[in-house]
């Protein structure tokens, strides 16, 4: 019985996750349980565990970012996507799992992200998206904030 389990949360897994070499994951301005990053972070971890995440990474450090204001541990968050985990239920992992802050706080703490300069970033960012950004975003596309530079080069911008 256990491997039935297993085999159909497998199969859950597949069906929820983007192949990332055709599609790009979610925008890191979309949410789920009310935080920025978490969604394009979900997409990713689907996607490295069904072997479909092409270039792309989990707990990188965009996502550490959510993992470290929320306290959730990146492990503890893998497996549970392991198990087919749709949205909704990721969602309540993460309301039941993240320390509790007030609504305010996540808020502010989306809000910096969202907006970012990347004047604002620590100094070895801006000299790694100064290059980044030449190689990987469209020509004569300004960007404005950091979340810019995953939309601009995923078109959606």
């Amino acid at each position: 019985m256990g491997d039935l389990c297993g085999d159909m949360a497998n199969e859950q897994l597949k069906q929820l996750a983007k192949d990332l070499s055709k599609e790009p994951p979610r925008s890191p301005r979309d949410t789920i349980a009310g935080y920025v990053i978490a969604a394009r972070m979900l997409d990713k971890c689907r996607a490295v565990i069904a072997e479909t995440n092409d270039e792309y990474h989990f707990d990188c450090p965009l996502d550490r970012l959510f993992f470290d204001f929320t306290e959730i541990d990146s492990h503890t968050f893998r497996e549970f996507v392991a198990t087919g985990a749709t949205d909704k239920e990721v969602e309540n992992f993460i309301e039941r799992h993240a320390k509790k802050r007030e609504k305010i706080e996540i808020i502010k703490w989306n809000n910096d992200l969202r907006y970012k300069s990347i004047a604002d970033m620590p100094d070895e960012l801006q000299e790694f998206l100064e290059g980044y950004i030449k190689e990987y975003v469209p020509k004569h596309r300004p960007v404005y904030v950091w979340f810019d530079v995953y939309d601009l080069e995923e078109g959606r911008l």
